[in-house]
């Protein structure tokens, strides 16, 4: 298995699952969020005040390929690496149920970083990340 610079477990609340008795698709992207958001906090912020500074991470276009549907009460992880492709931070996520670590999602999510409503180049997150911006 690859090598992930974060991950997070979660469990499917009932309420996520749609007709079907599985995870509406919606609900990976939540998912996701929640694990940047986390994620963030352990790289040393938080989503919260950064806005309040009028700093946001805007997703600008978001993939997710489905695999194996998650159902009530599964407990998944969520995997991530982060990468920066010019002005955009990518977050690369897969989703795998637990405990026998079936690929449930992919995702790629390409977000970037609006200042007081500019577009700016994300200077400060390549300082949040740097630790995991380095080149190998």
């Amino acid at each position: 298995m690859k090598k992930y610079q974060f991950e997070l477990e979660m469990k499917v609340r009932d309420y996520e699952c749609d007709l079907q008795c599985i995870v509406n698709n919606a609900n990976y992207q939540h998912y996701m969020e929640h694990a940047r958001h986390e994620f963030l906090e352990v790289a040393g912020a938080n989503f919260g005040e950064l806005h309040k500074r009028g700093i946001d991470a805007v997703v600008a276009h978001v993939e997710i390929d489905y695999k194996v549907s998650l159902t009530s009460g599964d407990r998944f992880v969520v995997k991530l690496n982060i990468a920066r492709e010019g002005v955009k931070l990518v977050f690369f996520e897969d989703i795998f149920r637990l405990p026998d670590m079936k690929l449930c999602a992919h995702g790629r999510v390409e977000s970037v970083c609006v200042d007081n409503g500019r577009l700016t180049r994300g200077e400060l997150f390549d300082e949040i990340f740097a630790d995991y911006l380095k080149k190998d």
